[in-house]
C-alpha cells in the first residue's frame, strides 16, 4: 500500500513526471453535506429545491514551514462548507455537472488546493434509486495570480 500524498509519506517522495522532489501535500475532505438547491430542467425542478448531496475531496499543498497546529496555514474544512451553502444560494442552475464544476472552481480558487474531486447528487431526481449525479476532478494547472485563501477573519 503507497502513503504517497498521505501523512505518512516518505519526505524523499519524487514527482516521477519532473524527476523533483514532490511537494508535501495533505488531504482535508467533507462527506455528506446536504443542501436544498435549486437545481434541474425539468418544470416541476423550478417548483422547489431539491436535496444534493456534495462529498469534496482536497489535495492541498503545505506550506514551506508546515505547522498544522497554525489554523492561517490550514485550508478551513468549515469555510469550504460555507462557501458550497453560499453557492447554493446563488439561483438556480439546470446541471448538476454545472453544479460540482462551480463548486471545484470555488475549491481551486485557493491557492494552496492543487487538486479537488467533487461529487454531487441529487438525492429526489428519480424515485427508485437513491441518488443520480456526478463526479469531477480537477487539477490546477498554472500557479495561481495572487495568494488566495478560504478562511475566516
Amino acid at each position: 500500500m503507497t502513503t504517497a500524498g498521505t501523512p505518512l509519506a516518505p519526505a524523499n517522495t519524487v514527482d516521477a513526471a519532473s524527476a523533483q522532489p514532490a511537494a508535501a501535500t495533505y488531504r482535508i475532505f467533507v462527506r455528506d453535506l446536504v443542501i436544498p438547491w435549486e437545481i434541474g430542467i425539468y418544470d416541476h425542478e423550478h417548483d422547489a429545491p431539491q436535496r444534493v448531496r456534495i462529498n469534496i475531496d482536497l489535495i492541498v499543498r503545505e506550506a514551506d514551514q508546515f505547522d498544522a497546529d497554525r489554523y492561517r496555514q490550514v485550508v478551513c474544512y468549515a469555510e469550504v462548507v460555507k462557501s458550497v451553502q453560499q453557492l447554493a444560494r446563488e439561483g438556480h442552475i439546470n446541471l448538476v455537472e454545472t453544479l460540482a464544476s462551480r463548486v471545484a472552481d470555488l475549491c481551486l480558487a485557493d491557492d494552496r488546493i492543487q487538486r479537488v474531486t467533487v461529487r454531487a447528487e441529487k438525492l429526489d431526481a428519480i424515485a427508485e434509486v437513491a441518488s443520480v449525479g456526478i463526479e469531477i476532478e480537477r487539477r490546477r494547472t498554472a500557479p495561481a495570480e495572487g495568494p488566495v485563501r478560504i478562511v475566516r477573519d
